[in-house]
This record gives C-alpha cells, structure tokens and sequence, in this order.
C-alpha cells in the first residue's frame, strides 16, 4: 500500500510540474477507487497538488475528508489560502490547528505580510514568541523583507538583536535581508557592518551589498566589491549596469554592458533597459541601434519593458521615427510604453503629436498614472492651449490624480505659460505639498510676465520657507532682472547662486547676465563678461547681445557679435537679419543690400514672421499682409477703422520698425498689416468681449506692434495678450504689462 501510494504521489507531482488539472482530477477518481483515499500521506499530497494549481476548493474538500489530519495536512492547507491571499480562510484554519510549530508560525506572518496588514504580521511574530516558539531563518528573512519594504528601521534593530541573540547573525539567509533592509534606510555604514561580519558570503548578499551601495551613490565602493567577487552571475552584472546608469555614470553603464556580453553573460529586460536607458542620456545612437540588434537576436523585442526602453533611447536621440516605428510594432503596451512615445514627442517639440497620443491611449482603455497626465498637460502648456490644458485639469481633478505633485506642478505651469499668472498662483496656494519644481514654475511664470517685483519677492518667500532653488530658479529670477532692467540686483542673484548655493553657471545664466547688461544698454561691460566667462556663448547670447547693439545703435560691437554668431552657426539667418537692421537703422542701405545678397547666395533663409489666434477650436495663422482668410475683407476694415482712431489718438507709426528702403506711405502700409495686428483684428471681430484675445507670435513683437496695441486695448477697451518668443505682454487701458522694456 505504502509503494502505491508512493506511485501516486509521484504522478500527482508530474501533474502539478506540467500544470494538468484535468489529468489530476482523472487521477484522483483513480485513487477513490483504489480504496487507499483516505491515506493521510496521499491525501496530503492531493490537497498540495490542487493548490498548486489553484484550487481551493478542491483543496479544501480533499482537507475535509481526511480522517486524522496531521500537523503537515493542516500546514499545507494554512499555506495554500496564505500564498492565494485568502487571509479569512488563512485565519480560520490557523485558529482551528490543535497544535502549531514554526511552519505554521511563518504562513500566517508571511500571508499577513504579502497582502500589506503590517501590524498583524507583527502581532503574530510577537504572539510566537509569546507561545515559546523559536524564529527561523525564513521568520526572520520574512520579517526583514517587511521592515526593509516599509523602510521600518526601528523593528528590523529589533529582529537583528533577536537574529544575534539566537546565534543566525552569520548566516547569509538574514545577512541579505539585513543589509537590503539598512541600506534602504540610508544607514550604508550598519549595512556595511553586517556585511563585513558575514563569515560565509554568497552572490546575493554581494549582490545586495552591491546595490546598497550605489543607492548610497558609494560608486568606486560597489566597483571595488564587484572586483572582489570569485564568481558572477547575470544579476551582478546587471546590478552594475543600473547602479552606474541611475547614477549618472552612463558611459561606465555602456562599457560595462559591452564586457558582461564578451564574457558571454546573458542579458535579460532589465540588462537592455538599463543600458538604452545609459545610450539616450549619452544621446549614443548607434551604441543604442547595436544594443537593439543584441536584443533582437536575444528574442526581446516583444518585451514591453525593453520596447518602452527602446522608444525613450530613440527620443532622447532625436530619432522619433524610428521611436515611433518601434512603438507601433509593439505586439503588447503598458502605460510605461505610451508614456516614454508621449514624452518622446514632447522631447522632440511635437506637443501636438503627445496630446495626440494620449487620446489615443485613452480609446485603447490604457487608464494614466500622475506621470502620464503631467507629460500630457506639460505639452498643452508648450502650445499655449489653455483650453485643451483646462480639460485635462479637470481630469486631474476627477480621477484624484491632481494630488500627485507631479500633476499640481505641471497644472501651475499650463496657466503661467498659456498668460493666466493669476490661476497660476492660485492654483500654487491651494497645494498642500510644494516641492523645488512647484516654486520654479511659478517664479518663471512671473518672470515671462515681466513681473521684476513678485518675481524677485516670490524667489526671496521661496528662501525663506527654506527651499533649495536650483538652475532652472535662477534662470527665471535672472531673466526678471533682466526684462526690468535691475542691474544690480542681477549681478547680486548670479554671485549669490555660485558663492551662497554652490551652483555652476550654465550657458544660459551667462545668456542672462549678457542679455540684462546689453538690454541694458551697457555693451562695453557685457562685451567684457563675454570675454572673461569660462565657455563662449551659444548662438542665443550671440544673437541677444547682436539685438541690443540693433537697439542702442551700436555698431562696432554688432559687427564683433554678429561675425562670432556667423563662425558657431553659418546658416543662422539671425546674424544677417540683426547686422542688416542696424544698418538700416543707419541708413546704409548698401550694406543692407550686400548682407541680402550674401544671405541668397549661401541660402540662408528667415524665418518668416506669423502670429496665431485659436477660435472655435480652430487655430487661424496670419503672416504679415496676408489676404488667404476667408475673413481678410472684415479684418482689413476692421484695421483701417482701428489705424484712423489710433492717430486720432495720438498714435505715431514707428518707422524705424521698417527696415526697407521704401517710400513713407508704402512703410506705412508695411507696419498697419503685421501679423499680430492681423490676428488682434480677427480676434477683435470674434472673439465676446467678456473673453481676453490671445495672440501667439513666432517672433519677438516689433516696437511699432507693441506701441499699436497698446492704443488698440485702450480704443476697443479690451484685454489683449500677447505671447511672442521671448515673454507675454498683456495689454490693458493702454498700458503693457512689460512697462515698455523687453
């Protein structure tokens, strides 16, 4: 009888390994009749067998029919409703066990531990103790794993006193835990301690101490262990390759990827999305496309996680449509893969493309997460689409998402970006959390306005609530100073960002500080920052500096700014375009011509000059004397009305924004029929008077626009809003909220 029921056994095992419930099932009607069913050894192996394979019900059954159950029957049955997260039937069974030993002990805590009841698994641990029996090495793995999950420091010091005290404080089984456990917490040096105390170590507590380490950011002390290991596996390897590349040592993440698959180590998902991870932020394209073939021979493309890898190396790498082509042969999606291409887009300028995307998302039933809905809303805020923007906000607001500070600060930046300042800071007081970014987004929207004063008293309140500005920061408090003309307090913020908050200037700071000296007419002391900076500027301080010379007339330094944008970009139209309007502005129409001919010969191309409304969902584009608007006969009327009550007024056309050698009146006309005014005429027409009009422009507004519009808010009694490549200008009662310096 023993030998047949030995022989079942076996079977019922072959049964479980090949997942065949049917051939158990058979199996068990083979056993009734053979009139052993009532072996306590074979019926405990048929209730493992129908957990094994996920019925409980079965399992239960087969239980319930056993004459004398042993400890292991009711173990096995306590274990199978603690692994399936059946806790009421898990606690019910515990309670009716006649006798209970460490087995027993170590289901309830786990089963209580997997499904999150924190302080029942404690509880349990505590009534063990209680009950006079002794912890094992997996009570004391199960118990770590919990404190170290829910960084809970306090009771892993208790378990690894009770570890000591029992004498398991050399094992390896309570060393990984332990040292997972402290380094999470940021305690390295205990993680260390225990670490150094192990007298047998395995790959995982390297492993373990491995990864502790560089979530320490101790890089050189995880690659001085790696090099201490007599044996390595795939996951050590691939330890490595992350920690480097969430480190920031990208390029020691993609040599360390090239020695693991010359040593012959297989790769897995999270090895090949580490390491595209490294090659997008090394901008590394064909490092990336090598690593992708790798992951092709390897049989990963169908796997969303290395595909989502790859649609963000493609992206940051400037190759949306290759990133695109891959997404779309993605057999299977997950909000991680629409997510990186909706970024992907975002990172490339094609907002429209991300909104796009996300939609389609939705009608594939792929609900977002707060990363997903603060990408989305941040590409409304690039196409200054407050109504689009607004939509997504009140989804914010509906799934509960708006929580997250992720979303509130992609909220706070929509509305400074689309000219609602106001609803911006708003929005930014009703914020129970604020981070770093919170208060960036809204001293940059104070800067974009041209609001010197609450930008600076934002900066200084954001000091004072003991918040760390970083990079981005400085760059709206120094633009402020700048489009104020605050010279003083610019040099005081720059010195303080190096000196006070150990922050290294960037190109753009330096773009800054050129732009606030030039703007301000002080050229000879810009002239010499530019010359001590430690890097050359980029083309747009080359072409800030070149416009202020335009300005203030000063062409010596024009010529000396406008060859050096030449030599970084010979194909910028700017540096034609600035040096042709100063001598313009001269009267040197000869040189105007030569710089023309120049620009035609190299085919250098301007960027023409359009401004855009949005009405009924539809954006409507104008250029400068545009007649294609099936409304053009209304809007040109609606000029001429507007011109003649303007000079009535007061208003002088501002010539010197004409930079063509022409007649008075064909300059005249030039300046009545610019795009912006073309769109504030459209705007005026169609858009209620209870509504602001807003006007989009490609480039910066001319002096002529702006002095023209301000007349025109005052004549029509409207607010116009104004948002041209550099800042907002919001028009009201004749005044502009830039107070005439941008």
């Amino acid at each position: 009888m023993s030998s047949l029921s030995n022989h079942y056994s076996s079977l019922l095992k072959f049964c479980c390994e090949s997942h065949n419930q049917i051939q158990a099932k058979k199996l068990h009607c083979v056993i009734i009749k053979s009139l052993i069913y009532r072996d306590t050894f074979l019926s405990n192996n048929l209730t493992s067998t129908y957990y094994k394979l996920n019925n409980l019900r079965y399992a239960h059954r087969v239980f319930d029919q056993i004459p004398q159950p042993n400890l292991f029957s009711w173990n096995t049955l306590l274990s199978a409703y603690s692994k399936s997260g059946n806790l009421p039937n898990m606690i019910d069974v515990f309670d009716r066990m006649p006798v209970r030993d460490g087995v027993s002990w170590n289901a309830i805590i786990s089963g209580y531990s997997s499904y999150g009841f924190l302080g029942d698994s404690v509880r349990a641990y505590k009534l063990m103790l209680e009950e006079g029996e002794s912890p094992n090495r997996i009570t004391f793995s199960t118990m770590l794993i919990l404190a170290s999950g829910r960084s809970l420091v306090d009771l892993g010091r208790q378990i690894h006193c009770q570890i000591t005290k029992l004498g398991f404080q050399s094992y390896v089984f309570v060393g990984s835990p332990l040292v997972d456990m402290y380094s999470k917490a940021g305690l390295i040096e205990d993680a260390k301690l225990v670490f150094e105390k192990m007298c047998e170590r395995n790959l995982v507590l390297y492993n373990t101490m491995i990864t502790g380490l560089f979530r320490c950011g101790m890089i050189e002390e995880s690659k001085r262990l790696f090099g201490e290991m007599r044996e390595r596996d795939s996951i050590s390897w691939t330890i490595m390759i992350t920690g480097f590349t969430q480190n920031g040592h990208d390029k020691e993440a993609v040599d360390m990827f090239k020695e693991m698959s010359f040593k012959g180590f297989p790769s897995d998902q999270f090895t090949f999305g580490s390491v595209l991870t490294a090659c997008g932020s090394l901008l590394a394209l064909e490092h990336g496309k090598q690593i992708h073939t790798h992951a092709i021979r390897m049989d990963y493309t169908d796997n969303v996680f290395v595909g989502s890898a790859l649609v963000d190396m493609y992206s940051k790498c400037k190759s949306i449509g290759v990133a695109e082509m891959v997404f779309r042969r993605m057999a299977v999606k997950n909000i991680v893969s629409w997510t990186a291409m909706l970024v992907g887009y975002g990172q490339n300028g094609l907002s429209e493309e991300a909104v796009r995307i996300f939609c389609e998302m939705q009608r594939n039933g792929i609900e977002p997460d707060d990363f997903t809905l603060g990408s989305v809303i941040s590409s409304c805020a690039n196409l200054a689409s407050l109504e689009e923007g607004a939509q997504f906000h009140c989804r914010a607001l509906v799934s509960g998402l708006v929580s997250f500070i992720t979303v509130s600060n992609a909220i706070i930046t929509l509305y400074g970006k689309c000219g609602s300042i106001e609803d911006s800071h708003r929005l930014f007081n009703e914020m129970a959390n604020k981070d770093q970014v919170s208060w960036t987004a809204l001293v940059s929207g104070y800067a974009q306005f041209g609001k010197a004063k609450e930008t600076i008293e934002f900066f200084e309140s954001m000091l004072a609530d003991c918040v760390k500005p970083d990079g981005v920061t400085f760059i709206g408090v120094l633009s402020a100073c700048s489009r104020a003309g605050l010279v003083e307090k610019g040099h005081h913020y720059f010195n303080s960002m190096i000196e006070n908050h150990k922050i290294v200037p960037i190109v753009d700071h330096y773009t800054c500080m050129i732009d606030l000296l030039s703007r301000s007419g002080k050229l000879k002391e810009a002239e010499d920052f530019i010359k001590k900076m430690p890097c050359r500027p980029d083309a747009i301080g080359w072409a800030t500096l070149l416009s202020s010379c335009r300005v203030h007339g000063n062409m010596e330094i024009g010529k000396w700014a406008a060859e050096s944008l030449l030599e970084l970009d010979p194909q910028s139209p700017a540096s034609y375009i600035l040096l042709s309007n100063i001598y313009a502005s001269k009267g040197r129409w000869e040189d105007v011509s030569h710089l023309r001919r120049q620009m035609r010969d190299k085919g250098v191309r301007k960027e023409p000059g359009c401004s855009w409304i949005k009405y009924k969902n539809k954006v409507h584009i104008f250029s400068a004397d545009d007649r294609s608007s099936i409304y053009s006969d209304q809007i040109y009327a609606e000029l001429e009305k507007l011109n003649s009550k303007m000079l009535e007024e007061g208003y002088v056309p501002d010539m010197s924004s004409v930079l063509h050698d022409v007649e008075e009146t064909e300059k005249m006309k030039m300046l009545t029929y610019h795009s912006e005014k073309l769109a504030i005429a459209f705007g005026l027409i169609f858009i209620p008077d209870s509504l602001p009009i807003k006007v989009v422009k490609n480039l910066r507004v001319c002096g002529d626009c702006h002095n023209a519009t301000k007349f025109i808010s005052k004549i029509a009694q409207r607010e116009i809003l104004v948002r041209d490549a550099v800042r907002f200008h919001l028009f009201r009662d004749g005044l502009c909220s830039c107070g005439d310096f941008w």
